[in-house]
């Protein structure tokens, strides 16, 4: 399974996650290999280029479609797809010792030192980064977003206090709120993570549509063989409420 971004980031723990219940469900091991890089291009350009014979699977998300415009593969040809498998918000998240508890805390920071709060996020096309500039437009303010490959390192740049803020995936950085490194601010979904129960959504926090959800799928290269692909679809089904 070519999961196209860097290990431990949100796609990376969802991928292990399918990985381990794709391995009951077909009585074969199935790897995780990531290939990450110019925003997952690189790793799904692999992929689809890959024997169709059923032994690559592809992690993809939201945003796939809006790849560079010559990313070396097509997103209506050149993909058998699986199925979704988990769909998770964007939480906006800082730095415990970033003075903001709420989105109007960030707002009024961002404002009181235009260009000088800093946003982490992975690169376009994620829907990350067009997150982070949609909050930008919305309230107006002067903030500098910074692209990472992925959410793994951008966790721990964010833990490290070499970004202010990010508008970060839940998995790779649960633990880190609940040891107190990091705030969660606001969910931007339209309800709140049970995992988090005591973080607002965006509209509770005063900024209502703000809604960045990523979906994840699984996909495999085009002229994949039916019985492998319901396999594989049939393994996936399983295990879609990650979020």
């Amino acid at each position: 399974m070519v999961v196209p971004y860097p290990a431990g980031g949100g796609v990376d723990t969802v991928g292990r996650v399918i990985a381990q219940k794709l391995t009951a469900a077909l009585g074969q091991q199935v790897v995780v290999e990531n290939r990450p890089g110019a925003g997952s291009v690189i790793g799904t350009r692999a992929a689809v280029k890959a024997p169709p014979d059923g032994y690559t699977l592809l992690m993809i998300t939201t945003g796939l479609s809006l790849s560079s415009a010559n990313p070396g593969y097509d997103v209506t040809k050149d993909f058998a797809p699986i199925g979704t498998i988990a769909s998770i918000p964007i939480v906006v998240m800082a730095n415990a010792s970033v003075p903001v508890k709420t989105l109007s805390d960030v707002i009024a920071l961002a404002k009181k030192e235009p260009g000088k709060v800093t946003i982490g996020s992975p690169p376009p096309p994620t829907l990350n980064y067009f997150g982070a500039e949609q909050f930008k437009a919305m309230t107006g303010i002067d903030v500098s977003i910074v692209s990472y490959k992925g959410t793994g390192p951008l966790t721990n740049d964010l833990v490290g206090g070499h970004v202010m803020l990010a508008f970060n995936t839940l998995p790779p950085a649960i633990g880190n709120i609940q040891a107190g490194k990091l705030t969660a601010i606001a969910v931007c979904a339209p309800e709140r993570l049970a995992a988090i129960p005591d973080v607002p959504t965006a509209a509770e926090a005063g900024l209502p549509g703000l809604d960045v959800v990523l979906y994840y799928g699984l996909t495999a290269p085009a002229g994949t063989p039916r019985a492998d692909h319901r396999a594989a679809q049939q393994g996936a089904a399983r295990h879609r409420d990650l979020g």
